[in-house]
């Protein structure tokens, strides 16, 4: 039996939970419940705190996990990102005060770096082989700076508006993106079963990120239509009834379909349709 850690809470939990559950997995009903079998699948799903299932992954107790890539990062685990899971997505950057810091990773050597996720920053610091104090703290870390205990701060920034309100800018290129991704124990094979659970999950992000786009143009048009929307492959065309026209179908990315549709009818094309893709195999 496939045995895989899902978050118990936050903001991984939810959305890890819908995606497993568009893929054929069956979830728990209770959020209380810390384990669900699956019996269809042959599967086994342990719901554990996010910041802990790097560790059990890399362990070797569980095949696989979905967690956050700092997550990842910061347990230090001898665990490995298998596929980027495109939710939960977060930015970590340095901040500090104006007349503090302008350059990084320049300025970073020798300073006090207050952060919740020192694994991360120990991280940056050894790829660039700078040295630093890193400071842990839990939780927020926009005051660690105005109470003396740091110079600098890693932390997630979105608006940068409690940042601002702290009197503190970012400086440099962000340290790290991050978002949910499914990991394994580093250097093991991937078995079959996880192998179907890995072509499952990249349906579901395929259907996440493609709508199935239909439209009837003039023959005469077809080149300039489907140079818009080639498909993942090639688009299908089918004879219409009517002469000289044809049908066509094709994926599109379900961020530019607006303006594929836009075009399309501009060009002369007519009957456009917009259906989603509930899941696929490519």
């Amino acid at each position: 039996m496939l045995r895989i850690a899902v978050p118990n809470k936050g903001t991984l939990s939810g959305p890890a939970a819908d995606m497993l559950r568009e893929a054929g997995y069956r979830q728990r009903t209770d959020p209380k419940d810390l384990v669900c079998r699956d019996e269809a699948n042959d599967v086994e799903f342990f719901y554990l705190r996010p910041r802990d299932i790097a560790t059990y992954v890399g362990s070797g107790e569980l095949e696989l996990g979905v967690t956050g890539r700092d997550l990842l990062i910061d347990s230090g685990s001898p665990a490995e990102e298998l596929l980027d899971l495109d939710f939960a997505g977060a930015t970590f950057r340095f901040a500090a005060r104006p007349e503090t810091l302008t350059r990084v990773p320049e300025q970073i050597a020798g300073r006090r770096i207050a952060t919740a996720y020192p694994g991360v920053v120990e991280s940056y610091l050894g790829e660039h082989g700078l040295k630093a104090e890193v400071v842990r703290l839990d939780g927020a870390v926009e005051n660690a700076i105005r109470l003396g205990v740091a110079d600098v701060i890693a932390d997630v920034v979105e608006t940068g508006a409690t940042l601002r309100q702290a009197g503190l800018v970012t400086v440099g290129e962000p340290i790290l993106r991050s978002s949910a991704v499914l990991v394994h124990p580093a250097g093991t094979a991937t078995t079959g079963q996880a192998d179907q659970l890995i072509r499952r999950l990249q349906g579901v992000l395929v259907a996440h990120r493609y709508v199935m786009l239909a439209y009837d143009v003039r023959a005469d048009l077809l080149e300039q239509a489907t140079a818009l929307t080639p498909g993942i492959e090639s688009p299908t065309i089918s004879p219409l009834h009517r002469e000289g026209w044809v049908a066509v179908q094709a994926m599109v990315r379900r961020a530019e379909v607006h303006r594929i549709m836009d075009e399309l009818y501009d060009l002369g094309a007519r009957a456009i349709l917009v259906t989603d893709i509930h899941a696929c195999r490519l």
